[in-house]
């Protein structure tokens, strides 16, 4: 009985408005310093769509790296799994429009809507939306970039908008991605970084080198913004050895 209630879409809509509330609550308790908003004003000014990279730990406060004044509609690629139907459910709450669907694993691109969901997130850019995706969600591993951003980017020829942040007063939880709680006040750092632009005749070579600067640029940022607040920096996990394609949250 509690497992159905659990599972509920009425329950889960229930605690998705107050964990929104709370993530609200927090951000706007927490002084913010803003760095290198440069580059986020070279991704938003032209008004056209763009996609947005960050990392899996970071999400709860992700909102806090995009100008709601800019142009483009916030929306986030999330999982079709019991996790993302929540997430989903949050970010709506935020104010974030959804795209559902996940490629991890071609065997399941079917059951996952792989091929809609990459289709989807190119007609939300073409719409002029911020496609944001968590590059090394669902599973990880952590701070490693899967290479469905870049794809993406080299489809749509939209840049990559690179940002991470950090929060004093916060729990890390001991899972695979290291997630980051945050608590009421204390100090926020958002950091953005040059955005990475896809050529639309980048080869598998090429693109595997921007795939390898996305993820620098987001570990550097990570590790910028983690030390800006005092730590504890959180660093990524060991590489796998063979890449797979675009992943979500």
């Amino acid at each position: 009985m509690l497992r159905s209630l659990t599972s509920s879409a009425a329950f889960q809509q229930v605690i998705s408005w107050i964990l929104a509330k709370y993530m609200q609550f927090c951000a706007a308790t927490k002084s913010w310093d803003r760095r290198g908003m440069e580059h986020l004003d070279a991704c938003t000014e032209s008004g056209e769509g763009l996609i947005s990279a960050m990392w899996h730990s970071r999400l709860s406060l992700s909102f806090m790296g995009w100008d709601r004044k800019a142009p483009q509609k916030p929306t986030m690629l999330i999982s079709r799994s019991r996790e993302g139907d929540f997430i989903a459910r949050f970010a709506r709450n935020i104010d974030v429009d959804v795209v559902r669907g996940s490629s991890q694993n071609s065997r399941k691109t079917k059951q996952k809507g792989g091929m809609t969901a990459f289709r989807d997130m190119q007609r939300a850019i073409e719409n002029k939306a911020c496609m944001g995706l968590t590059v090394d969600g669902p599973r990880g591993p952590r701070q490693r970039a899967s290479m469905g951003a870049i794809q993406l980017a080299r489809i749509t020829g939209r840049p990559i908008m690179i940002f991470s942040l950090s929060v004093t007063h916060k729990k890390i939880f001991n899972s695979w991605d290291r997630f980051m709680l945050p608590f009421p006040f204390g100090k926020g750092v958002v950091i953005w970084k040059e955005p990475i632009h896809v050529p639309a005749d980048a080869d598998d070579e090429a693109m595997e080198i921007l795939r390898l600067e996305l993820e620098r640029r987001l570990n550097d940022a990570s590790r910028e913004a983690d030390e800006a607040v005092g730590g504890p920096v959180i660093e990524p996990a060991d590489p796998r050895p063979a890449r797979r394609a675009a992943r979500s949250t």
